[in-house]
C-alpha cells in the first residue's frame, strides 16, 4: 500500500529527467570521465542544483495557473514585438531543436541495442538500412498516440527505474574510488582544456525544453494547489536522481586506461575485458533507455510548446498536437535510419537554444514574482537569489555555447 501511494504521488519529475539523460548526456559524461575522470563531478552537482531551482519554478508555474508556459508567455507578454520574437524564437529552438536531436536520441537507444544484439542492417535494397531506429520509432509511436498521460508516464518511469539501475550497476562494477567521488563532486576544479565539456555538462542537463514540457505535464498530473508539496518532493527527488545517473556515466567512464573512447557504446565494449560481459550489458541497457524515452519527451515537449504558442490547446490526443510531434519523430527515425546528419540543423539548434535558455530562465523569473498570476504562491527572496544565481549561469552558458558553434572558442 505504502508503494502504491508513493508511486500515486511520482509524477512529471521522472519524465523531465528522462528528458535531459539522453544519449547526448551520456555520451559527454563518457567524454568527461574518460578525459578528466572524477574532477569534473562537480559541474554534475552543479547542474543539479540548477535544475531543481528553475524545473520546481516550472511545475508551480503549471500546477497553480493550469496553464503552461507557452500560454503564459503569450498572455503576460504585452509588446507585441518583443512576444513575436519571443514565441519565434521558442517555437525555432525547440521545434527545430527537437527535430534535430530526435535523430540522435533515436540513433544512441539503436546504439545500445547493436551493443548488446548486432548491427540490424539491410543492405538488400541497394542502400543501407538501419532497423532497429525503426523499432524504436515504432515504440515511440505506440506510447505517444495511445494519448494516455498515465501510461505514458508508468512506461517512462519503468525505463527511467531501468536506467538508472543499469548505469548504477556499471559504475558499482568498476569498483571506484569513493573518497575521490566525493572530493569530485564537491571541490571544484577546471583542469586544462576542460572548459566546453564543463560546459556541455551543465548545459544538457539545464535544459530549456524542459521548462516548456514540466508546466504542461505538471497541471496535467496535480489541478489543486494543495498537491504542490507532491510537485516539490516529485521534481527534487527525479533531478537527484537523474544527476546521479549522469554521474555514474562519468564514474564508469573514468575506470577506462586508454583514451580511444569517443560514446557510450566504445565504452560498453572497453569495459568488457577489464570487467567482463556483464558491464557490457548493463551499460547497453542504460544506452537504450537513455534513447527510448528522450525520444519519446522530445517531440512531446515540441508538441506542447507548439500549441501553447499557436493557441491550439494540450489535449494529448488533438489532431494538432498529433502532427507535431509525428513530424519531429518521423524526422528522427528517417535520419536515424539512413545514418544521415544534419550537422547545419544540429548547429542552428545549439545557437537558438544558447539564446533561449537565459531569456526563458529570465522571464520564468519574472513571471514568478507577478502577484497577478501566482498570488501567495510567487518566488521567495531566497528562491529569487538562487534564480538570478542560475540566470547568470545561463547568460554564460549561452554564449559560450553560441561561441563555441562558430569557432570562436
Amino acid at each position: 500500500m505504502m508503494i502504491k501511494n508513493i508511486f500515486k504521488n511520482i509524477g512529471p519529475g521522472p519524465l523531465i529527467a528522462a528528458a535531459f539523460i539522453g544519449p547526448g548526456t551520456v555520451t559527454l559524461c563518457t567524454l568527461a570521465g574518460v578525459n578528466f575522470g572524477y574532477a569534473l563531478l562537480w559541474a554534475m552537482s552543479l547542474s543539479i542544483i540548477a535544475t531543481i531551482v528553475l524545473q520546481e519554478m516550472s511545475s508551480r508555474l503549471g500546477v497553480v495557473t493550469q496553464k503552461g508556459l507557452s500560454e503564459i508567455l503569450k498572455t503576460e507578454i504585452k509588446n507585441p514585438l518583443l512576444k513575436s520574437t519571443i514565441i519565434i524564437l521558442v517555437l525555432s529552438a525547440i521545434v527545430v531543436g527537437n527535430a534535430a536531436y530526435e535523430a540522435g536520441n533515436i540513433s544512441g537507444g539503436a546504439l545500445g541495442m547493436e551493443t548488446l544484439f548486432g548491427s540490424g542492417v539491410m543492405s538488400d535494397l541497394g542502400f543501407e538500412l538501419k532497423l532497429w531506429p525503426l523499432i524504436i520509432g515504432a515504440i515511440a509511436f505506440f506510447l505517444l498516440y495511445m494519448g494516455s498521460y498515465k501510461m505514458l508516464e508508468r512506461v517512462l518511469i519503468a525505463l527511467v527505474i531501468l536506467m538508472s539501475l543499469a548505469f548504477l550497476i556499471t559504475a558499482i562494477v568498476t569498483k571506484p574510488n569513493l573518497v575521490e567521488i566525493l572530493k569530485g563532486a564537491l571541490i571544484p576544479r577546471i583542469p586544462e582544456q576542460s572548459i566546453l565539456t564543463i560546459i556541455g555538462l551543465i548545459g544538457t542537463t539545464v535544459v530549456p525544453y524542459n521548462l516548456f514540457l514540466h508546466a504542461s505535464l505538471a497541471k496535467t498530473k496535480w489541478t489543486s494547489k494543495a498537491d504542490l508539496k507532491y510537485a516539490r518532493k516529485d521534481t527534487v527527488i527525479a533531478v537527484i536522481l537523474g544527476g546521479i545517473v549522469s554521474m555514474c556515466v562519468i564514474v564508469s567512464a573514468s575506470s577506462v586506461p586508454f583514451q580511444d573512447v569517443n560514446n557510450a557504446s566504445d565504452l560498453a565494449l572497453a569495459l568488457k575485458p577489464l570487467f567482463g560481459d556483464y558491464a557490457t550489458y548493463f551499460l547497453s541497457i542504460g544506452l537504450f533507455s537513455a534513447g527510448i524515452t528522450s525520444a519519446i519527451t522530445a517531440p512531446l515537449a515540441a508538441a506542447f510548446v507548439a500549441s501553447g504558442c499557436l493557441g491550439w490547446g494540450s489535449d494529448l490526443k488533438a489532431k494538432r498536437f498529433r502532427m507535431v510531434w509525428i513530424f519531429i519523430l518521423l524526422l528522427g527515425v528517417v535520419f536515424s535510419s539512413l545514418g544521415f546528419k544534419s550537422i547545419e540543423i544540429i548547429k542552428f539548434a545549439q545557437v537558438a537554444n544558447g539564446l533561449l535558455l537565459p531569456i526563458i530562465a529570465g522571464t520564468l523569473i519574472w513571471i514568478m514574482n507577478k502577484s497577478s498570476i501566482l498570488g501567495d504562491y510567487k518566488n521567495s527572496k531566497l528562491q529569487n537569489v538562487f534564480g538570478l544565481l542560475i540566470l547568470a549561469v545561463t547568460i554564460f552558458l549561452g554564449g559560450k555555447t553560441i561561441l563555441s558553434v562558430f569557432n570562436v572558442i
